[in-house]
């Protein structure tokens, strides 16, 4: 062996024993996220019912937001002089743009949530903003109520089929 080779040799040894060392030892008490389990890649969370078939099977084990329609039917007919943005039926979300409402002069826009399967007040978050900011409360108030007298109406109409 030349005197390169045993050098190269001995240089490696050397680095291979300095990366080894990285991994000896236990977590320091002035540095506690040395070895969280979020680090160690040996500490791995798996659960064992999902496999690479699991994206083939049909019934579903997570939770959905189911949505009122009467709700959902109602935001949408009440609020239809704004442009719709955003519409997401499984998770109960309507973000609309900037509109003008019949006979008004002032821009507003509304996002809303529907968070229950329940026809309730609970169930229905209206969030209205203007070109100048947040509206007052009353007119929350307001566009929630007519939304709510709709889905009653909507449902009322649908008993009677």
């Amino acid at each position: 062996m030349g005197r390169s080779t045993v050098r190269n040799t001995v240089a490696l040894v050397a680095a291979l024993g300095i990366l080894g060392a990285c991994g000896i030892g236990s977590p320091s008490t002035d540095r506690p996220d040395t070895y969280t389990n979020a680090n160690n890649p040996n500490n791995i969370e798996t659960d064992p019912r999902n496999t690479i078939w699991s994206i083939f099977n049909t019934s579903s084990n997570e939770s959905v937001v189911q949505v009122n329609k009467y709700l959902w039917s109602a935001s949408l007919e009440v609020l239809n002089f704004l442009p719709v943005q955003s519409v997401d039926p499984f998770t109960g979300v309507i973000v609309t743009g900037y509109g003008t409402p019949p006979n008004g002069g002032r821009a507003y826009r509304a996002t809303v949530l529907i968070d229950d399967p329940a026809l309730d007040a609970r169930s229905l978050n209206v969030a209205l903003q203007s070109r100048g900011g947040p509206v007052s409360k009353a007119t929350s108030r307001a566009v929630e109520d007519a939304i709510l007298t709709r889905a009653r109406e909507l449902r009322i109409a649908d008993n009677k089929l």
